[in-house]
């Protein structure tokens, strides 16, 4: 079901329930007709029974009946077959006409006619009868009951026709109104048909946004969010080919500077000279080293899904404290860590929040107060968790913190990548939280944080 087309789908829902409300409306036409069929004919039968109660006689103590021939014969020329009578007192001592008629299933009340059907020789006969009293001045006294039949075959004929009329009518009508349908349904749909062929005529790179004009409400919001989805895209495809782009500069820069330095050194023929061109060598090396992985780590913060599970936020701390005490040593910086002694338990993704906080650290360390001090710091306050690095430094520069997490940006004199704080943000974002960063001026003090809230 899932497969099929939408218009295969209205009509495998429509087309049966239309189907289902003709046969419902045959049934109630087949009990109309038999209504109708009767009521006409049960007329004719009471005209019938009140022509033979106005010539019965009971005045001179007998019963005598004057049948009305050429009412019997037009009556039977409308019944189309054999008509039966029977006048007889309710005590049957006296009877008229055919004695052996079925009587009424239930008791007769004077002067109201019933009609019922029963067998009469093997032959299917709609029965009417009326009771009434044998002398008029006397209604206590000797009923007379007048029955006249008929067989059904001429009502079930026009019963018949009626159903059949009714049916052939309700064929046509499902057939009509099946081809409408689907008439109306591929002009309701020919808009989403048109923008389908719209569609599959663009290139791959044609990211607009899709036409809503002449489409109906139904649809609308359907475009509106497809536009939405070409639009985040669109978006996407340009931070990735700027991206790119930063990226191939970002690369392309350190290795040009290392093919000139080696170039140099092994042109120098001065021992020391060369090896202070090794060293310079080495710390390009190093740099080139850490804007790929900063590269490799925003690329998987950007297209990785975050892996939520519960850990210690204190042995994150100190995981990335211990992988930056070597850098710390080798600048002369006191590098600290503020914990308490309980677990801090968080849940997040522990990897990416280790890059994070890796590159805060790092950062801090190769930017801030020379020989000075850094501490990392983790706590959880106001239903927040907070991963803090603490320098005395002077803080981010105003153009890089106006800019805050955005990709390749940093001071004029820094020789990173300007990816540390976009990793951060990047992260972040993934944790529905913020990076934050203030100066303390009474205390000299540059904190910048990673605030994510309790889940």
């Amino acid at each position: 079901m899932n497969n099929l087309s939408i218009r295969l789908r209205i009509l495998i829902i429509l087309l049966p329930a239309m189907a289902l409300v003709m046969v419902g409306n045959f049934w109630f036409s087949r009990d109309d007709a038999m209504i109708a069929g009767n009521a006409a004919y049960d007329r004719s039968l009471l005209g019938a029974i009140k022509s033979l109660d106005l010539n019965t006689n009971s005045d001179s103590g007998a019963i005598s009946v004057e049948l009305p021939y050429r009412l019997f014969e037009f009556f039977q020329l409308t019944a189309s077959g054999k008509v039966y009578f029977r006048v007889a007192t309710t005590d049957r001592l006296v009877e008229i006409g055919n004695p052996d008629l079925p009587i009424p299933p239930t008791a007769l009340k004077s002067g109201e006619a019933v009609f019922y059907d029963a067998t009469y020789f093997g032959e299917s006969v709609r029965i009417g009868a009326l009771m009434r009293p044998l002398n008029a001045g006397d209604p206590d006294g000797e009923q007379l009951m007048i029955q006249v039949a008929e067989n059904t075959e001429p009502r079930q004929k026009f019963t018949d026709a009626l159903l059949n009329r009714a049916a052939w009518r309700d064929l046509w009508l499902w057939s009509i109104t099946g081809i409408l349908v689907i008439a109306g349904m591929n002009l309701a749909l020919k808009p989403l048909t048109r923008l389908a062929s719209q569609t599959k005529q663009r290139k791959a790179d044609d990211l607009r946004s899709l036409p809503v004009l002449g489409l109906s409400d139904d649809l609308k919001p359907l475009v509106e969010a497809v536009n939405q989805q070409l639009q985040n895209t669109k978006k996407l495809m340009d931070e990735r080919r700027a991206f790119i782009d930063d990226a191939s500069h970002q690369l392309r820069t350190p290795l040009t500077i290392l093919k000139t330095q080696l170039d140099f050194a092994m042109r120098e023929v001065d021992a020391d000279r060369q090896k202070e061109c090794m060293f310079a060598l080495s710390d390009e090396l190093n740099a080139a080293i850490r804007a790929t992985n900063q590269l490799l780590a925003l690329g998987q913060s950007d297209a990785s899904s975050a892996d939520h599970v519960y850990f210690d936020i204190n042995e994150l701390v100190r995981a990335v404290a211990m992988s930056v005490l070597p850098l710390a040593r080798n600048s002369c910086i006191d590098l600290g860590i503020d914990l308490i002694e309980e677990p801090i338990l968080a849940k997040g993704d522990k990897h990416l929040l280790h890059h994070a906080l890796l590159n805060m650290a790092h950062n801090a360390l190769v930017h801030g107060k020379p020989k000075g001090t850094v501490t990392l710091k983790a706590e959880v306050t106001n239903q927040t968790h907070i991963l803090t690095v603490i320098d005395n430094g002077t803080g981010l520069p105003s153009e890089v913190f106006k800019r805050l997490g955005e990709r390749f940006i940093k001071g004029k004199n820094s020789r990173g990548s300007g990816l540390g704080l976009a990793i951060a943000s990047s992260v972040m974002t993934k944790h529905h939280g913020s990076v934050k960063s203030k100066f303390d001026k009474t205390l000299g003090l540059h904190i910048i944080s990673l605030e994510w809230p309790l889940t």
